[in-house]
């Protein structure tokens, strides 16, 4: 299940349910169960006050309240607004709740026990604001454990971002496909542990509405994954070239040269300055090294065309000469990655950076974390406050893969397809991580794997290994771990 649902593409896939099969009782009323099922793994005398909107995420908190009391637990309901606005099955299910409904801005909170947010849901169309935020501080402050409905109340569920304030909750149930607010910051640290529940919405609504938004799994990409064939040799594998910078930052080509020979590459080469030629040929074995000074010395490199994929930036100064070696490599039909400090050299020459990208011949990967994706682009970041909105505009306006870093990267595409990162630990917030990154990316591609899905499968793969150490993780653990990734990912 790797699709993601914007609230308009879920309200679709309701549509397109009662429209086959359910109804939309049916619909509500296994919504409201999967919660208080959620809810029901407290003991029977654990107090429970449910917080109704006047909207379908309220209609399935009177549903889980209803079937809490018949259950046996203590329930409260507050409603937030009169009896008389709600509608439809909405209406219902509080008809059926038949018990008193108490003003949800002004009911007391109980000293222990839990509560169902049912008062928003993920559609939102304004900021939380007045009397409601007050009541979502209150809920906040409650100590209470909070299980939300659909999204904690005030998340925008197509990007995660807080609409004036929102309810912190523990555990979050959602129903037939998660949102992309579910995996994007702020939101997913809002959520708690997500639960996806089935009420009965068939795959096949799917092919109607054609999602572009993915979670960041191996399903995504995992068809395009090169496999080394039986009759292969190395040189059938890809030639992956990492740019270095000189005898001060080494180590950045060093990462991304063993990640990338990790990632399948068959042959991996270090082109170095003179100056730090003699530490790379110290310090690397099964990868080669080459000289390299200045664009001279590229364009003696590409002139091999077996070469056919770079990794340009780790460590590499934002100067004239690194501009004119992205210029030099993305003219060259060859696989790029960029990253790092060949952004940066591209932050007062955005548009002549821009018009390069979109006239390369070969496929091309952007890694910025968020700082470098202002610097180059600051005009899409001023118009878009959502992560997933900056990235897909950003590939958009390049024509190449833009991989969006952080604790949610976001993977996106020119075609609007875009994949949410999930698997990330906060242990790869460390010295050299993106290098490594870099380097497995730039493997994928040297084997003529699509740029999406080996900019997916990278990110993915990185946070795996990362998963596997733990603690105390730091970037030079990485390439080590992947074949236990790799054999792992092999047996699904």
């Amino acid at each position: 299940m790797s699709e993601l649902l914007t609230p308009s593409e879920m309200a679709d896939a309701d549509r397109l349910a009662i429209a086959e099969a359910a109804t939309a009782d049916q619909l509500l009323e296994r919504a409201g169960r999967a919660v208080a099922d959620v809810a029901a793994r407290r003991p029977f005398n654990t107090p429970i006050l449910v917080l109704c909107g006047t909207g379908l995420n309220g209609g399935d908190g009177f549903v889980a309240a209803r079937i809490l009391r018949e259950r046996g637990y203590r329930v409260r309901l507050g409603l937030l607004g009169p009896v008389s606005a709600l509608g439809g099955e909405v209406a219902y299910a509080a008809e059926k709740w038949g018990q008193p409904v108490e003003d949800a801005l002004t009911l007391s909170f109980p000293k222990e026990g839990l509560v169902i947010d049912a008062l928003l849901g993920a559609g939102l169309s304004r900021d939380v604001g007045g009397a409601l935020a007050a009541l979502v501080g209150r809920i906040n402050a409650s100590g209470l454990h909070v299980i939300a409905v659909d999204l904690p109340s005030g998340i925008d569920g197509a990007n995660g971002q807080v609409r004036g304030t929102a309810v912190q909750a523990q555990e979050t149930v959602t129903f037939f496909r998660r949102k992309p607010g579910h995996l994007l910051l702020p939101g997913k640290l809002h959520c708690g542990a997500v639960r996806l529940a089935d009420i009965g919405i068939s795959d096949q609504v799917l092919a109607t509405i054609r999602p572009k938004t993915f979670v960041n799994q191996p399903v995504l990409w995992q068809p395009f994954f090169p496999r080394p064939e039986p009759a292969g040799h190395k040189y059938g594998r890809g030639h992956l070239v990492v740019l270095s910078a000189g005898i001060e930052g080494t180590g950045a080509a060093r990462l991304a040269a063993k990640a990338g020979l990790r990632a399948g590459a068959g042959l991996v080469t270090v082109a170095s300055p003179s100056d730090a030629l003699a530490t790379h040929a110290a310090a690397l074995n099964a990868i080669m090294v080459r000289r390299c000074d200045g664009v001279e010395g590229l364009a003696a490199v590409l002139e091999d065309a077996r070469r056919n994929a770079f990794v340009v930036g780790p460590a590499l100064p934002p100067d004239e000469e690194t501009r004119a070696k992205v210029d030099m490599v993305l003219a060259s039909s060859r696989a790029v990655l960029i990253d790092a400090g060949a952004l940066t050299a591209f932050a007062a020459e955005r548009i002549h950076f821009i018009a390069a990208l979109r006239a390369a011949p070969g496929p091309v990967v952007l890694t910025p974390h968020e700082g470098e994706f202002a610097r180059v682009f600051d005009d899409i970041a001023g118009r878009h406050t959502a992560k997933l909105d900056r990235a897909r505009a950003a590939a958009e306006a390049t024509g190449v893969v833009i991989v969006l870093k952080g604790a949610d990267t976001v993977i996106a595409a020119p075609d609007g397809r875009a994949a949410i990162n999930a698997n990330a630990p906060p242990t790869l917030a460390t010295a050299g991580s993106g290098d490594v990154l870099s380097g497995l990316i730039g493997g994928l591609l040297a084997q003529s794997m699509p740029a999406f899905e080996a900019a997916g499968a990278g990110v993915w793969l990185h946070g795996e290994a990362a998963n596997l150490f733990g603690p105390g993780l730091t970037a030079d653990d990485l390439p080590g771990l992947l074949p236990r990734v790799l054999a792992a990912m092999a047996k699904v």
